[in-house]
Formats: C-alpha cells, sequence, structure tokens
C-alpha cells in the first residue's frame, strides 16, 4: 500500500523492542508434567458419583475415547490461557497419542506458543507496558505472526494453506530452542489438524509494522474452510453412533463463534451431527461458549467448570489410565 492511501502511515514509526528483552510473566521451567497413568486412577474416575459434575465428567470421557477407538476427530479448541498457564506438554502429549486430532487456536494462543517455542518464556505484564507505551511491540513476535501468515496464504507445493499450518511449518524450519513444546509444529510435525483464527485488530501482533492483511485474511480464511471440512466430519459414520468430539476450552468468544459458523455451513451442506459431543471446560460459565457450543449445536452437549491447570489434568489422566486399562 503506498504512502499516500495507507489510513494511518504513523504505524511504521512505532517503537519496537527485543523479545528476549522484555519481562515475561511465564517461563517454560514452571510447565505441567505429563506423567504415565497412576495406578489406580481408572477405579478413581469410576468411584465419583453418578450426579451434576461427576455424571459429565464420567460422560466426557467416555463419549473422547469412543471416539478416538471410531476414528473420529477430537479437537481441542483453546484459549490461550491454556497454554499461559503451561499446559503445552499435556496438549502435545494428548496429539501424540493420537487422543487429540486437531488443535484450534484463537490469534492470542498461536502468539503464546510462538513466545514460549522461541523464547521459553510469554506473557507481558500489561499493567506497566501500556502505560509506557511498550504493550505488544516485541519485534520478533510480530514478525513471527506476519511470516506464519505469509506462508499460510501463499503456500507452496504440497502444503496445505492456513495460519495454522503457517506457523507450524516456520517454527520447524526455525528450529526454536523450545521447539519440543509447539502445539502448532508438533500438529504439522504428526500431521493433524491446527487452525488459528484471528480477529483482526484484537492482537498485539496487528499492531507490528509487519503485519499484511491480505495474507492475514486468506491464511484464516483457509482456516475456517479447515474447520468446516474438520466439523463436518463429526458426523457419525453409517452404521455407528459415534460421532466425533468438539472441546471448547477457555475461549469465550472467537472460537465458539467459528464452532457454530462452520455447524451452520456442516448442516447445510447436509451433515447429519445427531452423534456430535461437545464439551466447554472453563473456570467460568461464559455465555457464548455455553450456548454456541454446548446449547445450540446438534447432538449432546457437557460443561465442565474448573481452573484448567487443574481440570486439564484429570481428564488426560482419566483418558489415558482408561486407554491403558482397555477399558474403551
Amino acid at each position: 500500500m503506498s504512502e499516500s492511501k495507507h489510513p494511518f502511515p504513523q504505524m511504521r514509526d512505532l517503537e519496537l523492542y527485543a523479545l528476549e528483552d522484555r519481562e515475561s510473566l511465564v517461563e517454560v521451567g514452571d510447565f505441567c508434567q505429563v506423567p504415565e497413568p497412576v495406578a489406580g486412577f481408572e477405579g478413581f474416575v469410576d468411584s465419583l458419583p453418578d450426579i451434576y459434575a461427576g455424571t459429565d465428567f464420567k460422560s466426557l470421557v467416555g463419549r473422547i475415547l469412543r471416539a478416538r477407538v471410531a476414528g473420529k476427530p477430537v479437537v481441542m479448541a483453546m484459549g490461550a490461557h491454556v497454554l499461559k498457564v503451561g499446559l503445552a506438554p499435556l496438549i502435545i502429549d494428548l496429539m501424540e497419542r493420537g487422543v487429540v486430532t486437531h488443535v484450534a487456536l484463537n490469534s492470542a494462543g498461536a502468539i503464546h506458543d510462538f513466545e514460549i517455542a522461541t523464547a521459553g518464556k510469554t506473557s507481558e505484564r500489561v499493567d506497566t507496558q501500556l502505560p509506557a507505551g511498550q504493550f505488544g511491540f516485541a519485534d520478533e513476535t510480530g514478525l513471527g505472526l506476519a511470516e506464519a501468515a505469509r506462508r499460510g496464504a501463499r503456500c507452496e507445493g504440497a502444503d496445505e494453506p492456513g495460519l495454522g499450518r503457517g506457523l507450524g511449518r516456520m517454527l520447524l524450519e526455525r528450529a526454536p530452542e523450545h521447539l519440543a513444546l509447539s502445539v502448532p509444529a508438533t500438529a504439522v510435525r504428526l500431521g493433524l489438524g491446527v487452525t488459528c483464527h484471528p480477529s483482526i485488530g484484537a492482537d498485539i501482533v496487528h499492531m507490528h509494522p509487519a503485519c499484511d492483511g491480505a495474507d492475514l485474511g486468506a491464511a484464516a480464511l483457509a482456516d475456517f474452510h479447515h474447520v468446516c471440512r474438520t466439523v463436518s466430519e463429526l458426523a457419525a459414520d453409517p452404521g455407528s453412533e459415534a460421532g466425533g468430539v468438539w472441546l471448547n476450552v477457555g475461549c469465550a468468544v472467537i472460537l465458539p463463534e467459528v464452532f457454530l459458523k462452520a455447524v451452520s455451513v456442516a448442516i447445510n451442506l447436509g451433515v447429519d451431527l445427531a452423534a456430535m459431543t461437545t464439551g466447554n471446560l472453563d473456570m467460568i460459565r461464559q455465555y457464548r461458549a455455553e450456548t454456541n457450543v454446548v446449547r445450540r449445536p446438534p447432538g449432546d452437549g457437557f460443561t465442565l467448570v474448573g481452573q484448567h491447570e487443574l481440570l486439564l489434568p484429570l481428564l488426560r489422566m482419566a483418558i489415558i489410565s482408561k486407554l491403558e486399562g482397555g477399558r474403551v
């Protein structure tokens, strides 16, 4: 875009700083561990009361296992907080075990993932950064996500388009120190689904002068189409009662809205989603997540309220304990 046509050319004069120089609140040394199944945990899960959340927890675990056996997708749609509280090893473990087959991120999640893989730290102190005019201006982060969008929009050869895939491929090529903690890179390496769904103007990387709206839009639209395909695959196969599972974890607006539109596309195309299972896992009940993920779509929906750093390790251990015990 020419200087004369740029609506706010001062964006090119922004002062940036190095990511390594920024104080961050989260470091990889504090991330969760992923232990093997604990003896007796399967029995602990079975011992939970068949009332309210106890019933829903066991039902959701069972639906995830049933979907896995039937070869149906299990999607983890995550807000940024899931990665910010150190759960990347847990998500990656479930991907490597073949439990989670598709990961959907909002743009904030992609930002945290990039910073974790690149610098081993993430999450700035907004209360002090904002008054100083420094909030969101880590140069490497903006450049990295701009490059991911470029790769996702202008992919070459056999590469599929999409912002999530662009980020994963870029990180695999760069091989930063903490690459093993990147969810998109792991998804690309394993051949699993990975998508990223930005809201232009809502994320710090959109302030960076390198951000290209054409690349971002093309890559994001490709990822919406990927999600539409995945949601259509949540339907049960002929002669089977097992559908796929969509889990919304810690995202209040963007991913629930994306999911609802993908559901509408699938139904419009004649896909029967009656066997689909949805789950909303968050610290509190949020209107759009509860409405667009649990209540409105076809199939059965479950809500589990709890801190991510406690609830997700419990869910993971319940799943892998039953897998190891052959209780699928």
